[in-house]
């Protein structure tokens, strides 16, 4: 998420406890020694993990363990300019940013920020996040690029930013082109002569916007919760909006993550307390949509449907339930632009940052590990009813098998516990809850609980935790990660010698293996964000210059086991050393096949190398590899003066200014091979 795209703020008073009280007790009991990252974690993680799966936990499957490449580039130093840098040997250039025509409907991109509603909903949206490559024929020249605009910056999207931003009625032509540039989209790229580049009419080009329809499926489908004037069954809905993360599927689909989504719609009226609870404004929208309704263009409620004050005899009247069908994964068939984006309610409702798959396992059921992005809350993972079938991987009808594997399962938030052991809690009617009553008196029925994700969570008694991002699966092992990327909500007096870290301003990367019975797992933390020279309370896992890093958030393993990570950093002292970052490492193993915990490998833990940094004023985020490993995608958000040319490298020069652009970064190796490793 960036860090202009909303708010994170801290809306969870339910009293749990919080991970910093966790991670007292679990790190009192051992002593971290100050030094390389590899040996700080491995006091941290070394011991008090064997027992999390003996027993009843059950022990997870043996898994073959593929040798593990070695990284084949050495760390650059931190960058302030306006351009990006990138480890020797290595290309970068800028492809498809924001306004690039997807077809014939779109025109090109105007410096002067004048081009139409129309324009935008036929071309590249704004600021460019989660995104996923989706080969053409298992092609690694030539594919599909899936690709999420998370937010707008009104001031850049217009000619002379927005009108009536504060009060007023907001011009209809105005307040489409914003909706516009929300959402997501697919795009078709292609190598030609070493270069990729978008192709031009592609019939698989095409844009998801806050205004596109989409069907609801899963618990929700037709339910009194997404009955709305627009849809009276509760079958179908308006639109995707602030797309963060995003996940993926065997079978070929993408999954795109709504994430700050309330902060778009208005209830003037007494909140229910689910939209207290995830943030839906109470004076007015973020963008103050709501107030160009009425307008003589106004078509179907477009306008309207933002204000979700009660105001009919009936949902069916009016739009008090349009936030309730938004805040969940969606999942876009890329292969095929004559489906439309279904909403897929069994994975709950909040503010979703990503979607990551666990290995897909014959004759299993399939998983997916998803955040919530605000500060104190939680890490959610959904288990399918379906076991695996491996013929579905080439399944004709892509959606049909989203719903065969994402309609039905079971969703479950976590609770680490201080001994390295954590719970998986289930959010079903009949589970108990803090006070002794059960969920389904809380909230009734299964679709009350989803439509009450985060206040159910909170009676279960999850763990909140330091703005849980982005989630990556080693394919190695199963091992899973999270992002933690800041908190600056957690109190100093949730502080002790062993976890000194309240408030959290650098954030830190947590860690799990789940048993085979989906019930529980063992944790770890794998490394601590930190500025080098912030002393040994702060620096906790002894990071150096060339590998200094805070608040971590996009993340993604690619299929030789190595994981990359991105940077949202806010923190002073490190904003002033570089500009957000791409790093990499290759991890050591939480726990082996057997339940046993793997001693750790300190000179491979520690090689944590920077590879890229981002111009001036950006995030670095989204990231994404084609098959062969030989090019990297990754996106820049929010750059203050770049890009000022196609090559990602180049400097905007000194005293001009443009118009700053989102886009995709594509890297390649200078002699052709595979990105990253030796």
């Amino acid at each position: 998420m960036s860090r202009d795209s909303g708010d994170n703020l801290d809306r969870n008073h339910a009293g749990n406890l919080p991970m910093a009280s966790v991670m007292d007790a679990y790190l009192s009991r051992r002593s971290v020694i100050r030094g390389s990252l590899g040996a700080a974690i491995a006091m941290i993680a070394g011991t008090g993990l064997t027992a999390c799966f003996d027993g009843s936990t059950g022990k997870p499957a043996p898994t073959p363990q593929p040798s593990k490449p070695k990284l084949g580039f050495q760390s650059i130093k931190g960058s302030r300019t306006d351009a990006c840098a990138i480890a020797p040997g290595y290309s970068a250039h800028v492809l498809a940013p924001w306004g690039t025509p997807l077809n014939s409907n779109g025109a090109a991109w105007k410096a002067d920020g004048s081009n139409s509603a129309s324009d935008q909903a036929n071309a590249m949206g704004m600021h460019h996040d989660g995104m996923r490559f989706f080969p053409i024929d298992g092609s690694s020249d030539d594919g599909l690029l899936a690709i999420n605009f998370e937010y707008i910056d009104t001031a850049a999207l217009h000619p002379h930013g927005p009108t009536n931003a504060i009060s007023g009625q907001r011009p209809a032509e105005e307040v489409r082109k914003e909706i516009n540039a929300h959402g997501a989209g697919v795009v078709r790229i292609r190598k030609v002569s070493g270069r990729w580049q978008v192709v031009d009419n592609d019939p698989l080009n095409r844009r998801f916007t806050t205004a596109t329809v989409m069907d609801i499926a899963g618990p929700l489908r037709g339910t009194d919760h997404v009955r709305t004037r627009f849809s009276p069954a509760g079958v179908e809905c308006r639109g995707t909006n602030n797309n963060c993360g995003n996940g993926y599927t065997p079978w070929g689909t993408y999954l795109t993550c709504e994430e700050n989504w309330p902060g778009i719609f208005v209830n003037t009226a007494s909140r229910p307390a689910d939209q207290v609870r995830i943030g839906v404004a109470a004076t007015a929208g973020q963008y103050r949509w709501e107030s160009a309704a009425g307008d003589a263009s106004e078509v179907d409620d477009e306008f309207a449907r933002f204000d979700v004050t009660p105001k009919g005899a009936s949902a069916s009247d009016d739009y008090r339930n349009e936030a309730s069908t938004f805040g969940y994964i969606v999942e876009i068939d890329p292969y095929n632009s004559a489906t439309r984006a279904v909403k897929r309610t069994a994975l709950g409702r909040l503010r979703h940052e990503g979607c990551c798959p666990g290995l897909a396992v014959a004759g299993k059921p399939l998983t997916w590990y998803t955040g919530d992005d605000s500060n104190n809350e939680y890490l959610y993972k959904f288990v399918s009813d379906a076991v695996w079938d491996p013929a579905d991987a080439k399944a004709a009808d892509r959606l049909a098998t989203g719903a065969k594997y994402l309609d039905k399962g079971k969703l479950y938030v976590a609770r680490f516990n201080a001994d390295g052991s954590g719970d998986w809690l289930l959010l079903d009617v009949a589970t108990p809850t803090r006070d002794g009553k059960t969920l389904g008196a809380l909230f009734g029925d299964l679709p009350g609980i989803i439509v009450n994700t985060r206040g159910a969570a909170d009676a279960l008694g999850a763990t909140p935790m330091d703005r849980p991002e982005w989630t990556a699966v080693n394919p190695l092992n199963g091992d899973a990660y999270l992002t933690l990327t800041n908190n600056s909500a957690r109190s100093a007096d949730k502080t002790d010698k062993a976890n000194p870290r309240g408030p959290n301003r650098h954030g830190h990367i947590i860690r799990w293996h789940d048993s085979d019975d989906h019930q529980h797992f063992a944790w770890d933390i794998f490394v601590f964000g930190a500025n080098a020279d912030g002393g040994a309370d702060i620096n906790r896992s002894g990071l150096t210059e060339m590998n200094q890093f805070a608040s971590p958030d996009g993340m993604s393993f690619d299929s030789r086991g190595v994981l990359w990570f991105e940077t949202d950093n806010g923190e002073e002292t490190l904003t002033r050393y570089t500009n957000d970052q791409l790093l990499a490492v290759i991890p050591t193993d939480l726990v082996d096949g057997n339940g046993k915990q793997v001693p750790i490998n300190a000179q491979n833990q520690a090689d944590l190398r920077r590879f890229f940094v981002g111009p001036n004023g950006c995030e670095v985020t989204g990231i994404t590899f084609t098959p062969d490993n030989k090019t990297l995608f990754i996106n820049i958000q929010h750059p203050e003066n770049w890009p000022s040319t196609d090559v990602a490298t180049d400097v905007t020069p000194a005293g001009s200014k443009v118009r700053p652009r989102s886009s995709t970064v594509v890297i390649q190796r200078l002699d052709g091979g595979e990105i990253g490793t030796a």
